[in-house]
This record gives C-alpha cells, sequence and structure tokens, in this order.
C-alpha cells in the first residue's frame, strides 16, 4: 500500500533510506552508492523538515506493518522534482520502484504538473538505464555534486549529476 508519510514516519524511513544507499547492507540491492559514497544519505532530522515543508511529499510503500520503499516528491514551479527513491535492498527488482514511479506520476497530475524531473550521479549507469527504461530521458544538463560532511566521496571518478525528466499526462 502507499500512502503519504507522517512525522510518525521519520524513524523508519531513515533507516531504510540509509539502508538502501550506504554501508553494507546496501551492498545486497543493485541501487546502492556505497562503492562510490560513505556517511550517511539523509537523517532524521533532515527528513522531519522535509515532512513539515508543504511543497514536499513522502510517499511510502508498507507491506505488513514495514516501510520497504519510499519517494521524496517536491513541487517546483511547474515540475514535480522525484528524489531519494528507495527500495528495501533485499526487495529491489520486484517491482516496488515502479510502483512508487507510478504513484508519483499520479501525484504530479493531481497537482496539475505534466513534468516530473530528478538529478542522478553521473557514474551511476544501470541507474540511469532503469530510469530510461521507465520513461525518463537525460536532458543533457548537469549540476555539481554537493560537498559536505554527510556525502563523502570514495571515489576517484569526479561526481556531478545529470537531469534526467519525464512529461507526463
Amino acid at each position: 500500500m502507499i500512502t503519504k508519510a507522517t512525522l510518525e514516519n521519520v524513524s523508519q524511513l531513515n533507516k531504510l533510506i540509509n539502508s538502501a544507499y550506504r554501508g553494507e547492507s546496501s551492498k545486497k540491492g543493485w541501487t546502492t552508492e556505497a562503492n562510490i559514497l560513505e556517511g550517511l544519505r539523509t537523517t532524521e532530522e533532515e527528513l522531519t523538515e522535509t515532512i513539515q515543508d508543504h511543497k514536499n511529499t513522502i510517499l511510502k510503500f508498507t507491506e505488513n506493518n514495514q516501510i520497504i520503499g519510499c519517494v521524496l516528491l517536491v513541487e517546483k514551479e511547474q515540475q514535480l522534482y522525484l528524489g531519494m527513491l528507495t527500495v528495501s535492498p533485499e526487495l529491489q527488482n520486484s517491482g516496488v520502484g515502479k510502483k512508487l514511479l507510478q504513484q508519483a506520476e499520479i501525484h504530479a497530475l493531481e497537482l496539475g504538473l505534466h513534468k516530473i524531473v530528478m538529478t542522478v550521479i553521473s557514474v551511476r549507469k544501470e541507474l540511469i538505464a532503469w530510469y530510461k527504461r521507465n520513461g525518463y530521458q537525460d536532458t543533457g544538463t548537469k549540476e555539481p555534486f554537493p560537498a559536505s560532511d554527510v556525502h563523502i566521496p570514495i571515489t576517484e571518478e569526479p561526481l556531478e549529476f545529470i537531469v534526467m525528466e519525464k512529461r507526463i499526462g
């Protein structure tokens, strides 16, 4: 079941997101960033602030009272920004991510938005290919990867974001 996350979900979301992107647990799935980044993907404080901002929606995919997937959706002018698409590493390739993408499109259309945009780290070729199979296109636009004490690069490859988009409706 896909529903809107609330402040009561912050702790469970934080564990899920960090387990899917960073550290040993993330290596069970194919979307890990553990080979290019150390540190945390997010914090409970960041998630709390995100949920409290009325322009943001975090959709959660729940099964047996466990959050097994989520996606961040942000209203930005005439488009919806999609970020932090997360599926529990053990359940990746089971269709959860695709269902969250489909629900994101419904959410965008409910807001009267006909374009979804996202950024993906350029070295994540398999993930970029997956988004392309799901209708997203590389816009050719690049954005710098943010340097911070949370996202710590551990690769020699330069990191940058590519901007992808999908027109809907």
